[in-house]
């Protein structure tokens, strides 16, 4: 019989737990505790979230893991794989596997990301197509991406610009899956092999699997990101 997780779901950028809306049934169906989490200020639009900071996201994440009563699978999208890797670094032994999806974790002292402008403390999502980003977006239906934007949560600009700060290097040891939506899992193992993913080559078990489509999988594609999270909960022992 499968092992029975608590597995905990990490938003990306400008999302709440509710990303996950359509993704924790099919988790929940085959026996695993399922915590999808709203991380500090990200609750509303209207919320202060000025004066959160990165610490604020991690402690969240830290904190859910703390609650857990069996062995987790830690499961983060896009800059969440940045906060579920520091979690990670606070509480090595907890985690049982990681999961990053559509994201991989930046070294000591480096932001979970840079570049984007700030407006009056906070980071507003932005156009993906405007930017050249359209690989983002690749898999969207019209009525989709015209949700995911006036959804969007903007961003306290600490979670983005504080660096994140690394120190115990049992992280390594936790079992990683590298999921790849809007790149391929050998662009990723060539960006390791390149030394650009310093975290991600240090970490002694990793696997890739590709999920071609755009970087929201959880919005749409539920049912395959669920198995490819299930196919990693297997992979507990």
């Amino acid at each position: 019989m499968p092992t029975a997780l608590d597995i905990v779901l990490v938003p990306g950028l400008w999302l709440d737990a509710s990303t996950f809306d359509k993704v924790s049934p099919a988790l929940e169906a085959a026996g695993h505790e399922v915590t999808a989490l709203t991380l500090p200020g990200m609750d509303a639009k209207e919320t202060d979230r000025t004066g959160i900071t990165v610490a604020d996201h991690i402690a969240a994440v830290v904190a859910a893991l703390d609650a857990a009563d069996r062995p987790v699978l830690l499961v983060g999208h896009s800059a969440g794989c940045g906060l579920a890797h520091a979690a990670i670094d606070a509480r090595p032994e907890t985690v049982a596997r990681v999961v990053h999806v559509g994201g991989f974790p930046g070294a000591d002292g480096e932001p979970l990301l840079s570049g984007l402008p700030a407006e009056n403390g906070e980071v507003p999502m932005p156009d993906w197509a405007e930017m050249g980003e359209d690989a983002n977006i690749v898999d969207f239906e019209a009525d989709q991406l015209k949700a995911l934007y006036a959804d969007a949560i903007p961003v306290p600009e600490h979670v983005v610009t504080d660096p994140v700060r690394l120190t115990d290097e049992r992280r390594y040891a936790v079992p990683a899956t590298m999921v790849c939506p809007e790149y391929t899992a050998a662009d990723l193992q060539e960006w390791v092999k390149a030394g650009d993913l310093p975290e991600v080559s240090k970490i002694n078990s990793v696997s890739y699997v590709d999920l071609p489509g755009g970087h929201w999988p959880q919005i749409t594609q539920p049912d395959a990101l669920a198995r490819v999270l299930l196919d990693a909960a297997d992979e507990v022992n």
